[in-house]
Parts: structure tokens; sequence; C-alpha cells
């Protein structure tokens, strides 16, 4: 059985295969991933600071065409959405009694973790003081604290930012003087 979706205006899966889904949970990463917490494609972004949330289709569209609006004056900019609304989101109405089944369809929804890359903008060189202006008018339409990346950004895992480990000093002398002994033989008791 298909069931294809309604208004086609949003974004959308073009079918699914039943249209009601458990609720879910918002992940929290654990695990040691650090998949999608940097830029892939454009040179300034945003990423998810507070709390995991549950955009809407809605949500999503208009930051969207908050950064096309701002980006039409530069030529050949582009934006780039990371995430995509797949979660069919069922509501019943207010004062229902239990019971009766699952609610109607009302919108699609994705659950995002901490640390998630949500839009990314780029495609010609954008100045750094519009790309944060763009970017931090878009997060204001988001129900989530986010916060302003660019390509040299560490990634998260979940609220832990992960800097790159420095590489230690290796003293010659005494690489030297390793090479040179000779090996000890290994002796059983």
């Amino acid at each position: 059985m298909t069931v294809f979706t309604r208004s086609r205006s949003q974004l959308a899966p073009r079918q699914v295969k039943y249209i009601k889904r458990h609720k879910g949970v918002i992940p929290i990463p654990t695990g040691g991933s650090v998949r999608g917490t940097t830029l892939a494609f454009g040179q300034w972004g945003i990423r998810i600071k507070g709390n995991g949330a549950r955009f809407s289709a809605k949500q999503l569209t208009t930051v969207e065409e908050v950064i096309k609006r701002k980006l039409k004056a530069l030529k050949g900019a582009k934006v780039w959405l990371r995430v995509f609304p797949d979660i069919p989101v069922c509501i019943k109405g207010n004062e229902t009694r239990m019971g009766k089944g699952k609610g109607t369809f009302e919108f699609w929804a994705t659950r995002q973790p901490t640390g998630r890359v949500i839009f990314e903008i780029g495609g010609v060189p954008i100045r750094e003081e519009l790309a944060r202006d763009i970017l931090r008018q878009a997060a204001s339409k988001l129900p989530t604290k986010m916060e302003f990346i660019n390509r040299e950004t560490p990634p998260r895992l979940g609220n832990l930012v992960l800097h790159p480990t420095k590489p230690t000093k290796v003293d010659l002398s005494t690489m030297e003087s390793l090479a040179s002994s000779p090996p000890t033989p290994l002796t059983s008791p």
C-alpha cells in the first residue's frame, strides 16, 4: 500500500508506505560519531548548539526562504539544507477522549540531535559579516539555539566540541640513541 503526500508546496517525501508512525524521541549522540557536524558543501553554516529539536517542514522552508531572500543580491550563491523532514506527525484534537485510535496526519518533521548542521551557504565568496547576519536571522526562526560555523570549526559530539590533538614533539637525540642500541633479548623464567 502506498500513500501519497498532501500539500506538495512544502518539503515532504514523495511517497511513504505508512502515514502514521510512532512519536519517537530526539536522538542523543553517545556513540562517538561526528557525522553531520561539520560543513560539507558551503563556506558558512549553522548547527544546533542547544538541545536537539524536532523541526517541521514549514519551519525549514521558512528559514530557507529567509536565506534565499538575503542571498539574492549575490549571483551564484547557494543554500544547502542538510536535513529532510520525513517523519509524519499525527495530532488528535483538543479535549478528545481516550481511545478511538491515533490522530490524523498534520505535518512532516525531522528530529535532529545537538551538533547537527542544518543549513550551509556558499557557492561564491561571501564576507563573514554578511554570512553571520544572514544566518543569525535564519537561526531566529528555528526552535533551538544555533551556532555559526565555518570550514575550520571543529566537529561536535553532543555538547562536546572535539578540538584536534596537537602533534607531540619528538626529541631526535633520544630516537638516535634508541636506534643505535642493540635490542635486548627476551628471556623466559
